[in-house]
């Protein structure tokens, strides 16, 4: 039954005359849209029960206003006032935001290099990227691009070409290349925005390749702009409700506006919809040091923070300043210093330190990075009752994983030991090399040989760093005169194990 039908001349003269023309200005009198519509629903629930052929007058007109006016606010809602005044459509909004940016993404296939299995492999890959400037460049993630031997990609236009790595940041999870299409000079680009500006709330898209399908388009909303992960040492990150899946990743997150305020990442397959990606004031800081070096460039003291309110660990430090010192590495910068576990970090070279929610660690983390390398900083830290003056050195972080080789007779593969990928073998062994990968059937099996076994000599020689395996090893195998065994000393939990390679069968032929 339609309400309108009982709008008409004669009920307008009783609507003037009754009360429901005073209760009307109630209604409408609050300006919020919020307040508003709390009213106009109390007024629906009163009117339902008697909305019906037998409902009286007063009650059939209630329904008829009401109806108009959810019909008013429901059209009001799919669109936006603009600048001019003119109610735009959203979903014109969402295409004109979506063309901004769309031609300038990347479908990324990547074949890579991989040896956790015992042996040097190839595998291809499928990801997403975004062009960032009319020369090229673009910017995906680092785990899409990492030990990648080539890279093809695919333009919107259905063009083909390949891409080189400018640079890659395993620390925040960002890659920088450059794509090179035959015969052409200009791409279509996109421009970064501003996250420090977001809103919980606000209408975001996901651009990429989910799946290896080429490309696609996902809607959703902002549910957390500032979101603490462990896995996030330099930056926060923005959680969406926008679906992002494999081959996202590297993918724009874009705004209603056309602007690109994030790198998609990290997506999950369990809880609902709820995804990741990396705020583009990361990104633009990131590109920039990978334009110039290739690179990040980053100070490293050892200490490890912890937040004066810490939910998580249920520990409340009673402090408006400062942050908690969690763990020192050994040898680090900070323990020659003298900073202790439980320390309250004051200040850093005068600059005030605050910590008091693990959403503040991430910008405490990228400040003791841009440290200078090499200079004395001070440091003023409470320790129980006592404020202390230190004075610490940062050093250069460097690489934070180690190369890797293939011994693909002895049907292994091994890698550098790196304190920072590697914390625990670092821990036994400053600088050597471990086996990363066995395969099975395999020489390397057969003679006792376990993944994580720390290399400390071969047929007499001691190992420490991958280049001298590497030279012991394509010695071995040239010598065809050689008894085809060798000696090994491992080091596997602290303890020292002998064992005699035997390397005499081909598991797999060249």
């Amino acid at each position: 039954m339609n309400p309108y039908t009982y709008i008409n001349v004669y009920t307008v003269a009783w609507f003037k005359k009754s009360q429901l023309y005073s209760d009307l200005n109630l209604l409408l009198q609050p300006f919020s849209l919020a307040g508003f519509m709390q009213n106009a629903l109390s007024y629906v629930v009163r009117i339902t029960p008697f909305y019906s052929e037998r409902a009286n007058m007063k009650h059939r007109v209630y329904a008829a206003i009401l109806c108009a006016i959810f019909g008013s606010c429901a059209s009001l809602s799919a669109g936006t006032i603009s600048a001019d005044g003119k109610v735009q459509d959203f979903r014109e909004i969402i295409q004109t935001a979506k063309k901004k940016v769309f031609p300038a993404v990347v479908f990324i296939t990547s074949i890579s290099e991989r040896y956790e299995g015992g042996k040097k492999e190839k595998s291809m890959s499928a990801g997403s990227g975004v062009i960032i400037s009319e020369t090229g460049e673009a910017v995906t993630n680092w785990h899409v691009v990492d030990k990648t031997v080539a890279l093809r990609i695919l333009l919107l236009d259905g063009e083909v070409g390949e891409a080189e790595v400018i640079g890659s940041d395993k620390d925040t999870d960002l890659a920088l290349i450059k794509i090179k299409v035959e015969g052409r000079e200009k791409f279509p680009f996109a421009e970064l925005g501003d996250s420090s500006k977001l809103t919980e709330g606000q209408f975001v898209m996901a651009m990429g390749a989910p799946w290896g399908l080429s490309r696609s388009v996902s809607l959703g909303i902002l549910s957390c702009t500032t979101r603490f992960l462990p896995n996030g040492q330099y930056n926060l990150w923005l959680q969406t409700d926008a679906s992002i899946n494999p081959g996202n990743s590297g993918g724009p997150l874009i705004n209603t506006s056309g602007d690109v305020i994030g790198i998609n990442t990290l997506g999950t397959f369990y809880g609902g919809d709820m995804a990741f990606s990396i705020p583009s004031n990361v990104v633009k800081r990131t590109v920039s040091a990978l334009r110039k070096d290739g690179k990040v460039e980053r100070a490293w003291t050892g200490i490890r923070v912890q937040p004066l309110k810490d939910f998580e660990r249920n520990t409340f430090y009673k402090a408006d300043t400062g942050v908690l010192v969690a763990s020192v590495d050994n040898g680090s910068p900070a323990e020659m210093a003298g900073v202790k576990v439980r320390d309250l970090i004051l200040t850093v070279n005068g600059a005030e330190i605050k910590g008091v929610n693990r959403e503040d660690l991430p910008e405490i983390n990228q400040f003791l990075a841009e440290l200078a390398v090499e200079k004395p900083v001070e440091m003023k830290v409470k320790r129980g009752e006592e404020q202390l003056t230190l004075t610490m050195t940062p050093r250069k972080k460097g690489k934070v994983e180690g190369d890797d080789f293939d011994c693909r007779d002895w049907n292994v593969t091994v890698k550098a030991i790196n304190e920072f990928h590697n914390p625990t073998l670092f821990f036994y062994r400053k600088k050597g090399v471990f086996v990363q990968g066995v395969k099975y059937p395999g020489n390397a099996t057969n003679s006792g040989i376990r993944r994580g076994d720390i290399i400390l000599s071969v047929d007499g020689k001691d190992v420490d760093n991958l280049d001298e395996l590497e030279k012991i090893y394509t010695e071995m195998v040239k010598d065809e005169n050689r008894d085809k065994k060798t000696t090994m000393v491992l080091l596997r939990n602290g303890l020292k194990h002998y064992l005699v390679l035997d390397y005499a069968t081909k598991f797999e032929q060249d």
